[in-house]
């Protein structure tokens, strides 16, 4: 397939609760990223997303609606993976649309509203027939239940210190406070994370994600017309998914491998596309729902061994020049929660060089994922 390239990136300025209707937030966001490609609406013919909530709250139709010119021709239109997974897997999708000659520029776009959902994101588990029949009623309720759990088999199998789950809700926070639009910015020491309210045992409050609304948008063409478009081209090195065996409904409940993540899967494969390794990695993006995750995609996706992700957490440090800095936009947990949308827009910026204080030194390779249960994507992207 031909390579291909990020050459825009968009995001609205992410807020507890946007009271504008969600397509507006969204056109927002894709008009940002096309206007820092350079592009505009009517050079797009390829339109790539998750296939949860934007088939149905913003799909590809209401976009071309809001554009001030047609596009040039009849669109490609998919849907891929759910949630964040798919925004993840997108660069996959395009890819073989630009090289099947069905787009030539596909534009990458979400948003949600949480704010206008009774209990957040807890209500569409509320909405879940099994959960409510047979996980509600035990109170098995909510996304800290389910990782509070894992983190209490980690540490029956491995040991988990508290030091060790504070390490990453720190670095989120150092990482956010070098971020323009984060909203968690508020300086924590570990003695302030101790002190912090527990929301399932282990887990605290820092070890929780963010819940607010937002939006975003990322524009892919070729990595030969991206080199004539205005910024450094960012290459997709390598796309790589993976799928539970077990379904999402009862994927907290029915895994039998509790510990091990999708990541085990997606990674190798973005790893065997792009002929790279772990080590080549500058910068790593991961989906930090929770500090859980975190740890335990560090071991899936190889930079740390079974049951050595907590201690790699709290050992390789959490500046921009320690051996992986991690979120450097401070991810779900401090800066905003956009699945794994955010995640990307960060990733391309670091690769353009242009985060100023928050920027990763000489950054040249990223690695991007997220989480879309019962499915994972890993992205490596390249400065070329």
């Amino acid at each position: 397939m031909k390579k291909i390239a990020i050459v825009g990136v968009g995001e609205t300025n992410p807020i507890s609760a946007d009271p504008r209707p969600l397509t507006t937030m969204v056109t927002e966001a894709v008009m940002t990223a096309l206007d820092d490609a350079g592009l505009k609406s009517s050079d797009v013919d390829g339109f790539v997303t998750e296939s949860s909530s934007m088939p149905f709250e913003a799909p590809a139709e209401a976009l071309i609606s809001a554009f001030d010119r047609p596009v040039k021709r009849e669109p490609f239109i998919a849907y891929g993976l759910k949630y964040g997974a798919g925004l993840v897997a997108a660069p996959q999708l395009a890819a073989m649309a630009i090289s099947k000659g069905l787009a030539s520029v596909v534009l990458c776009w979400y948003g949600h509203r949480l704010s206008a959902l009774a209990d957040g994101p807890r209500t569409l588990y509320a909405e879940d027939a099994f959960k409510a029949d047979l996980e509600m009623p035990h109170g098995w309720y909510g996304q800290p239940v389910y990782f509070a759990a894992m983190a209490q088999r980690y540490a029956h199998e491995y040991g988990l210190k508290p030091e060790q789950l504070a390490a990453t809700a720190i670095e989120a926070r150092e990482h956010a406070a070098r971020t323009p639009g984060s909203l968690r910015t508020k300086p924590m020491t570990f003695d302030d994370y101790m002190a912090s309210p527990i929301v399932s045992t282990p887990l605290r409050k820092p070890d929780c994600c963010l819940v607010n609304d937002g939006a975003m948008a990322f524009v892919m063409t070729t990595a030969e017309r991206a080199r004539d478009l205005r910024h450094p081209v960012v290459e997709v090195a390598g796309v790589g998914t993976g799928m539970s065996n077990v379904i999402g409904d009862t994927w907290f409940t029915q895994n039998p491998d509790y510990l091990t993540t999708p990541a085990a899967i997606s990674g190798p494969r973005a790893f065997a596309e792009s002929g790279l390794n772990p080590s080549d990695i500058d910068f790593a993006e991961l989906y930090d729902c929770f500090t859980m995750n975190t740890i335990l995609q560090f071991e899936d996706l190889g930079f740390a061994t079974k049951g050595d992700g907590a201690a790699f957490a709290l050992e390789k440090g959490r500046g921009l020049t320690g051996p992986l800095p991690t979120n450097t936009h401070g991810g779900l947990l401090s800066h905003s929660f956009l699945l794994g949308g955010g995640h990307m827009v960060e990733a391309v910026r670091q690769l353009r060089h242009e985060r100023g204080e928050g920027q990763v030194p000489n950054a040249e390779i990223g690695l991007v994922t997220a989480l879309g249960i019962p499915s994972h994507a890993t992205t490596i992207l390249r400065r070329v």
